[in-house]
């Protein structure tokens, strides 16, 4: 049984849901989402509540149930507030700038590294070692920050590159003679 599943979804003041075969959409003071769910769980709007049921006992159902309920959470935050992620750059020289929309990067390669910022996500840079990627869609969000990550992962040697702020890296021991 899913734990996660079985709570319902409350839509907050000033957020409607409308159920039309598998998709839902939610509309807000931030703008409108929607979601396909499978054929494995049923949807229903109730009184200002969203449940998910599944439609059978099979694995894929059970599966399906609290996936697609904490999608359906993740859009109704999504239509009221903002999804944020920050990173931090460690490394002698290594900083960002946001140029309209693309955030250049100087992360000790032989080139500054352009990364475009795509549509329906900010990227501001208030210090050229902070940044913090934010928008109303949670997965888009992670995997902007996961891609701006990917450019300079920190290594464990002295502990540079890009990293989520409160993001622990394990600081190896280096060669002894």
């Amino acid at each position: 049984m899913s734990r996660i599943g079985k709570k319902p979804v409350e839509l907050p003041s000033g957020v409607t849901a409308a159920v039309s075969g598998q998709t839902i959409e939610v509309k807000g003071p931030k703008g409108t989402q929607s979601f396909t769910a499978t054929d494995d769980v049923t949807i229903a709007v109730e009184d200002n509540v969203i449940t998910v049921t599944p439609r059978g006992k099979s694995k894929r159902a059970r599966q399906q149930w609290g996936m697609t309920r904490t999608m359906v959470a993740n859009i109704v935050h999504g239509v009221q507030n903002t999804f944020k992620k920050e990173l931090e750059i460690q490394g002698v020289g290594y900083r960002a700038a946001v140029q309209g929309n693309v955030l250049k990067l100087n992360l000790g390669y032989s080139h500054d590294v352009d990364f475009a910022i795509p549509e329906g996500v900010t990227v501001t840079a208030a210090k050229p070692t902070e940044l913090v990627v934010e928008g109303h869609d949670a997965q888009l969000v992670g995997q902007v920050a996961a891609n701006i990550r990917d450019w300079r992962r920190p290594e464990p040697y002295k502990g540079k590159g890009i990293r989520y702020k409160g993001e622990y890296i394990f600081q190896k021991e280096g060669k002894k003679k």
